[in-house]
């Protein structure tokens, strides 16, 4: 795989969100040195806004060497005790991610769970 051949992006996270609750999420292109990338997902409560959670990924991708652009936003329901994760809704300023892509890499980190998604609601 292309993307493994930066190590610096291959230590990047696919995933990281937290544990419970509903929360803003980004899908974030991330790119290392020459032409590799790959799309990684970062959800929190904390993030009052999509940019906000952009821009502390954006931050910490930076001190590795990496650059990285948001390919949009949404909202996670992550509901660990029945293990379900709900991907929909969009962002204002970024637009609606791509959630067919964000639901693949939230399968792979949570193969025992439900994952669904919807273009509804916000």
């Amino acid at each position: 795989r292309a993307a493994m051949a930066d190590p610096a992006l291959s230590r990047v996270p696919d995933v990281q969100i937290d544990g419970d609750g509903v929360f803003k999420y980004v899908l974030v292109r991330v790119r290392g040195a020459g032409a590799p990338a790959k799309d990684v997902v970062r959800g929190h409560s904390w993030a009052e806004y999509h940019a906000d959670l952009f821009e502390r990924t954006a931050e910490e991708l930076a001190r590795h060497g990496l650059s990285c652009e948001c390919l949009g936003g949404g909202r996670l329901s992550h509901r660990p005790e029945e293990r379900k994760i709900h991907v929909y809704g969009y962002s204002v300023g970024f637009g609606r991610a791509d959630h067919a892509v964000t639901t693949e890499k939230l399968k792979a980190e949570y193969p025992d769970y439900e994952i669904t998604w919807a273009d509804e609601g916000y």
